[in-house]
């Protein structure tokens, strides 16, 4: 019984030096935030930063406020483009901002949005802007300047034509009847 007691003895004090005081909770430490608008070099998928506000912030150089002109120009122009492109408003920036690492002299991501919209929108189909920004590219690249691009890039895609009249004529409407789908039976 004694060897139990002494085996027993260090475990007790340990116990004893147990105070009633209440537990410390660990703080988080705080991490300041800062604004990164502007900053990635790309929005991801997850990304809930408004597009324009980072393409402005990224053609500024420095972080820009929401409510600035440049940034309300940006929204209204992707929102023009964006039924024009299959991409949505936060691809339409991001290839904007890597069309302005790529060529040297580009105009500000307003006129090239913009300028890349009128493009697609006579086809009267939505296009790829990944697409069309590489051709954009390419005619900078090559030594074209932004108008000449542009006219050349109008020119290739009008070639696409705008919709078929007769398919503009029943936009909106319903489905025709069934025996209009069928095919007719010889006779």
């Amino acid at each position: 019984m004694a060897i139990l007691a002494r085996a027993a003895l260090p475990v007790l004090l340990v116990l004893a030096g147990c105070g009633d005081e209440p537990a410390r909770e660990e703080v988080p430490p705080v991490v300041a935030r800062r604004d990164t608008a502007g900053r990635s070099d790309w929005l991801g998928a997850d990304d809930r930063t408004d597009p324009a506000l980072w393409l402005a912030a990224r053609a500024a150089g420095h972080p820009v406020p929401a409510a600035d002109a440049t940034v309300a120009a940006l929204r209204a122009a992707l929102s023009l483009a964006r039924p024009h492109f299959i991409e949505d408003e936060r691809m339409i920036a991001n290839r904007t901002a890597q069309v302005a690492r790529m060529v040297a002299s580009v105009p500000d991501p307003e006129t090239l949005v913009s300028g890349l919209t009128a493009v697609a929108a006579p086809t009267g189909r939505r296009q790829l802007y990944g697409a069309l920004c590489q051709q954009y590219v390419n005619l900078r690249t090559a030594g074209a300047d932004n108008r000449t691009a542009l006219d050349r890039l109008r020119e290739s895609y009008g070639a696409q034509g705008g919709p078929d009249p007769a398919e503009r004529s029943t936009a909106g409407t319903e489905d025709p009847p069934p025996e209009v789908l069928r095919p007719s039976s010889p006779r």
